[in-house]
């Protein structure tokens, strides 16, 4: 079974409110900007799901061709062409209901999150804490860096990270109780041109365990600019990332918006 490797949060600084909120303006407004955002209420990918993770925890490739269709207002999505029998998962922190191609209920998990209790990195799970693990993921990833704009985020900056010859502005955000996902504090670093280019987390449903996100392949989409790749890693005691195991790979194609 893959490793994510426990790490501690670097300290903070000391920075304004206005110097903290500057740098959620930058990288919104990179991303295309809030106002374009704000008129989009759908937004729909083509993806391959892939990387170590899966097969440790029993379910090798279930969403290595996908469909993912989800609200940007409410957390709420679709996963289409999930496992190998491509049925489908509505998703929602409440509720999930597993589905036939045609619409015919197989299975359902009321409180999914609680399907975790006592999980460790080494725990298998079913179909449906994968389907539940891809379906707050996604749609975590797919609304950055806009989500952060979201009521209910608190936002700070902490001090700046340098890698790949650039320094990466970074943002904590804390995340409200009724927004699901891998935990409430998470880091995203942002580099010259505003662009995400790495996001860290622990992830609660794998007892703690921490990785790094590395985003790329950038492509403007309707306005928005969209990154078509995620790549996570797991990090050493520095917060260096590992080169292996690859942990989960994103490779996004086709994205679309449903506006308002």
């Amino acid at each position: 079974m893959p490793r994510f490797r426990p790490m501690g949060w670097s300290t903070r600084l000391n920075i304004s409110d206005r110097m903290m909120s500057n740098l959620l303006d930058i990288a919104v407004s990179a991303h295309g900007g809030l106002d374009r955002w704000n008129r989009i209420r759908t937004i729909g990918a083509d993806l391959a799901v892939g990387g170590a993770l899966w097969a440790g925890k029993g379910q090798p490739g279930v969403f290595e061709n996908g469909r993912y269709q989800a609200e940007t207002r409410a957390q709420r999505a679709t996963l289409t062409r999930f496992g190998a029998l491509n049925h489908n998962v509505r998703f929602s922190p409440e509720r999930l209901v597993l589905e036939t191609a045609t619409g015919d209920v197989i299975e359902t998990r009321d409180n999914p999150r609680a399907a975790f209790a006592g999980h460790v990195n080494e725990t298998p799970w079913d179909r449906l804490h994968a389907a539940y693990f891809n379906g707050y993921a996604l749609w975590t990833y797919l609304m950055q860096p806009f989500l952060y704009t979201y009521p209910g985020f608190a936002v700070e900056e902490i001090e700046p990270w340098d890698e790949n010859g650039e320094t990466w502005r970074r943002l904590k955000a804390t995340f409200p109780d009724e927004t699901v996902s891998h935990t409430r504090e998470q880091i995203s670093y942002f580099g010259p041109d505003g662009l995400l280019r790495r996001h860290d987390y622990a992830v609660d449903v794998l007892g703690g365990a921490v990785g790094a996100q590395y985003v790329g392949d950038y492509r403007t989409v309707d306005g928005i600019v969209v990154p078509h790749r995620r790549t996570v890693y797991p990090l050493d005691p520095n917060n260096h990332k590992l080169a292996e195991p690859v942990l989960v790979t994103i490779e996004i194609g086709k994205v679309e918006f449903g506006r308002s």
